[in-house]
């Protein structure tokens, strides 16, 4: 939720908080100040910056978005349900720098975790499966389209019309 300038900033004013209430021999508030930089630290670990990230991102900005993505310290900290999200948001990054190779690999990663939503994780595997078709890879595009194929009821229909263009694709390169 919060950037890390801005988790700093509150760290070191609990921090500073905290010296002078104990300072003060007031320890139960120390003991408060205390727990809010706890829970600023556990916060970043499990949760990062992607909410920021989100947000630059749905507003098209992605370098912004980049930049925040990657004041995450270790991408693998992250909760689970954080962890697919922000695999799927460097994906979408990536793929606005034309990175083919690393988008791929991030969508793939994201597909492994849950998601925001059925439409979100059919994405991912559609994402995967237009990048294979580009790179001449149709194995792996009919794989990850077939994987599709389980959430045809719960996904919109503006999907379902992209994976049937990318099946016809694919049809037509097998031959």
């Amino acid at each position: 939720m919060f950037t890390n300038r801005t988790r700093l900033f509150i760290g070191t004013l609990c921090f500073l908080s905290l010296m002078l209430l104990a300072y003060r021999h007031m320890y139960e508030f120390a003991w408060f100040a205390m727990l809010l930089i706890v829970l600023l630290a556990w916060d970043y670990i499990r949760q990062g910056t992607l909410i920021v990230a989100a947000k630059y991102f749905h507003h098209k900005e992605y370098d912004k978005a980049e930049r925040t993505l990657l004041e995450i310290f270790n991408p693998r900290w992250l909760s689970r349900k954080r962890r697919g999200y922000y695999e799927f948001l460097m994906g979408g990054v990536c793929l606005q720098k034309q990175d083919f190779e690393d988008a791929e690999k991030h969508y793939e990663v994201a597909a492994q975790y849950p998601l925001r939503s059925v439409n979100d994780h059919v994405a991912a595997l559609v994402h995967v499966a237009n990048i294979s078709i580009r790179q001449g890879n149709f194995e792996k595009a009919g794989a990850y389209i077939q994987l599709t194929e389980k959430h045809t009821e719960d996904i919109n229909s503006k999907m379902k019309d992209v994976i049937e263009r990318l099946r016809q694709e694919l049809k037509k390169n097998k031959k």
